[in-house]
């Protein structure tokens, strides 16, 4: 789940230099030698990595807590809506990586924020930063919002218990504290630290094992009353929670922070290698996402909550298959919580505190005070769609669409591609297409909230 977060930080000290003077217009990202052997073009450093491995790394980039969110979503757009989309934001993040790839390969820079500075100075390295660290900001929330959510359900699955309880233990918001205090801190505090992908045919599994019309656990009559269309899917759905769509999968599909880390640690980098590494990761999770949102949304048709993991404790609390599933997520993402803290912190020292040293108490403060906004945030939001909508909808159209097409609209010479080509052009219709994403996904995020209506959307 995101396990690169952290790479955008730890390659910071390898390439700092740069922001004083950038390599010459049109100088190859590794340039070959006249006798053929390949030497890195700005520090001594020259990667390692395999291809495979590499298309694992961006595989795991990738893949975040949005997926828990896709089952929703296509409830919300229907079946061809859904794919239509998801088909859309795909194509659109590999073309994304072809414009980050493009500019990295020109000015011979390895870093997200480093192109920010080439491009628009000092500002567009702060701009970048902070965009960075907001979309970790938000998958730290989200990831905490699980905890919030299936804490409670394992414990009451160890308990035996069937329902609910009013005991402080089974309270999300008392327990993620905990679990932030004694676990997620003390990893928080160490000086380095380096974790999996998940997988979703739990997902798959339980599809063939749930009945629809869905029979509440321990509150199920034969009597009820079921529309006829509770167990029909829908191909094309359009409501107000349509508009949580586009912003859960730009978020399901950030990894752009991670890609030049990712090509400065491969094995005979080249642009078009690194394209099929993009290609290959984007594709895998496409299929993986899509296998998630179709079982999970035929499980659940219009009952599928915005956290898909938490709708099956309408079927059984006490599910051993799920039991199980609950307990290696909550691993994973308490885990993963610290792991991306670490590039916040760097960037948030980077800012602040450019030329000072490694000190304790600012390592231990700016942690402490993450983990304390992050759980007052958890707290405070009702409902997990919300981050997945806020974030999807600022900071993902911001790392997929609008900073790459401006990058690279900036960085590429005039002399090379005017800004008439079709290159240019295509990357300023591809800015602008981000930026309508984020004005129309926030306008109608906001109306959904001013509406006031509360849905059965996984409020809890």
């Amino acid at each position: 789940m995101e396990m690169q977060k952290q790479s955008n930080g730890n390659h910071h000290g390898d390439f700092a230099h740069l922001e004083g003077g950038v390599k010459p217009e049109g100088e190859k990202f590794l340039p070959q030698k006249s006798n053929g052997t390949k030497t890195p073009q700005f520090t001594d450093f020259e990667g390692k990595t395999s291809f495979g491995m590499s298309v694992f790394n961006l595989s795991n980039a990738i893949m975040g807590s949005g997926i828990l969110g896709l089952s929703y979503a296509m409830s919300n757009t229907g079946i061809v809506l859904f794919l239509i989309l998801l088909t859309c934001i795909a194509c659109l993040s590999s073309y994304s990586i072809h414009l980050l790839l493009r500019s990295a390969g020109i000015v011979g820079i390895r870093a997200y924020e480093q192109l920010g500075l080439r491009a628009f100075g000092h500002p567009g390295k702060i701009l970048a930063a902070v965009i960075i660290t907001l979309h970790n900001i938000g998958a730290m929330s989200s990831y905490l919002f699980i905890v919030k959510y299936e804490l409670p359900l394992v414990i009451q699955a160890f308990l035996g218990q069937t329902s609910t309880s009013e005991d402080w233990f089974m309270n999300g918001n008392y327990l993620i504290i905990i679990v932030s205090v004694c676990i997620i801190l003390p990893l928080a505090l160490m000086k380095h630290l380096g974790m999996s992908l998940t997988n979703n045919r739990w997902v798959i599994y339980k599809r063939f094992n749930i009945a629809c019309p869905l029979e509440a656990f321990g509150n199920f009559s034969v009597n009820s009353t079921i529309p006829e269309d509770t167990c029909t899917a829908k191909f094309f759905t359009i409501n107000q929670e349509t508009a949580y769509t586009i912003p859960i999968l730009a978020f399901a599909f950030v990894c752009h922070p991670e890609v030049l880390p990712i090509y400065t640690e491969l094995r005979n980098p080249t642009k078009r290698r690194m394209q099929n590494i993009g290609n290959l990761s984007i594709l895998g999770m496409f299929v993986m996402y899509l296998l998630t949102a179709i079982f999970g949304y035929f499980t659940f048709y219009e009952n599928t909550e915005a956290e898909l993991l938490h709708t099956y404790s309408k079927v059984d609390p006490l599910d051993t298959l799920i039991l199980c599933v609950r307990l290696a997520v909550l691993v994973a993402v308490t885990l993963t919580v610290p792991v991306v803290l670490f590039p916040i912190r760097r960037a948030l020292l980077q800012l602040l505190f450019p030329e000072k040293p490694f000190h304790w108490i600012r390592h231990i403060a700016i942690a402490v005070c993450l983990l304390f906004a992050v759980n007052l945030l958890v707290i405070l939001v009702p409902n997990i769609r919300d981050i997945f909508g806020i974030i999807g909808a600022t900071t993902a159209p911001s790392l997929i669409f609008i900073l790459p097409g401006l990058f690279y609209i900036r960085i590429v010479p005039k002399d090379q591609e005017p800004m008439s080509s079709r290159p240019k052009v295509q990357a300023a219709c591809f800015t602008a297409l981000g930026f309508i994403f984020m004005t129309m996904s926030l306008t109608f995020i906001v109306l959904d909230w001013m509406s006031g209506v509360k849905r059965s959307g996984g409020g809890h």
